[in-house]
């Protein structure tokens, strides 16, 4: 269902994210970078089963959209953008902290044009158009669905294309179920999302951006400059619009404590963040104290014992069985 309401109703700008109760923190990571940024715009979270008081906690600075439960998250991404619309509207996933303002990246949008970040992955399945009755698609780059920034003209045809179509894909056949590589929407809403694209959208329309932009672990050369500002930047002083942990999530379970970590924990604990949340409701290892650097410490040697010894010692073997 499309809404929309009154010209005058809509913001110039919004920001739509989606979390349930185990990807709360996330959003508090997420909504607390944007703040510090100075993008004090709307934020609409959809709310795939959030608690009392995490509701709570958000409500402040943001606006909750009831989300369907049953449905997986990743398929449910056009939901609150296309229901609460904005002239601009920026969809971001809640396992991203925003590390520079976005303002170049809406501006683009602003012109009539969908904004994203070129995928790692090289991905093409020529019969997404046939499959989706879409049309002839065309080879391009495959571009990540975690930040899509759009206006509302082209971004109301998109992801309701999106939307109407999302209940073609078998969830238990995707990337998150282990199904088969040949599978054409193994990642879901992402293959919707190109399919569109690749269809529908003139070329000249679409900005693809460098994947350095949006980086995603191990964050290859990237360092944090200023902590306090998010500002992190690679070797050759080319800065980041965001980074995207898009694996194991470090609020869920402890991984390698690098850029991504380090920012989140930063927006946790720190006192200067919109969204405060009590101190027993952040993990462990990433508090404050002896303790928690001590775990740090202990998962970042696993981490780089993995990396440089059993990762390639795994290859080693595996090309000596051929």
């Amino acid at each position: 269902m499309t809404g929309g309401g009154r010209a005058a109703d809509r913001p110039a700008l919004a920001y739509y994210c989606i979390a349930d109760e185990r990807y709360f923190l996330g959003a508090v990571g997420l909504v607390n970078s944007l703040r510090l940024l100075g993008h004090d715009e709307p934020v609409h979270l959809l709310d795939c089963g959030l608690t009392d008081a995490q509701r709570r906690l958000l409500e402040p600075q943001v606006a909750l959209v009831s989300g369907a439960s049953d449905t997986p998250p990743w398929l449910l991404k056009t939901a609150a953008p296309l229901e609460r619309p904005a002239e601009v509207m920026v969809l971001l996933d809640t396992d991203l902290v925003v590390t520079r303002p976005l303002a170049g990246l809406i501006e683009r949008a602003r012109e009539g044009r969908v904004v994203a970040f070129r995928n790692p992955v090289d991905r093409f399945v020529a019969e997404w158009g046939e499959l989706l009755n879409l049309g002839t698609a065309r080879r391009q780059h495959y571009l990540s669905s975690a930040a899509i920034c759009l206006d509302r003209a082209l971004g109301t045809k998109v992801l309701g294309l999106m939307e109407a179509r999302q209940h073609l894909v078998d969830f238990e056949l995707t990337h998150w179920r282990q199904g088969p590589p040949d599978y054409p929407f193994t990642y879901a809403d992402q293959d919707i999302f190109n399919a569109v694209l690749a269809t529908r959208v003139e070329p000249d329309r679409i900005v693809a951006l460098d994947q350095r932009l949006a980086p995603t672990p191990p964050f290859r050369d990237l360092s944090l400059v200023d902590e306090r500002t998010l500002r992190c930047a690679y070797a050759d002083a080319v800065e980041p619009y965001l980074v995207h942990h898009h694996v194991v999530k470090p609020w869920l379970e402890p991984t390698h404590h690098g850029v991504y970590s380090q920012l989140l924990r930063r927006l946790l604990i720190a006192d200067d963040v919109a969204i405060r949340i009590p101190e027993r409701q952040v993990p462990a290892h990433l508090r404050s104290g002896p303790r928690a650097y001590a775990l740090r410490a202990q998962v970042n040697l696993r981490e780089r014992l993995r990396w440089h010894v059993r990762e390639p010692l795994g290859s080693l073997f595996r090309s000596s069985e051929r």
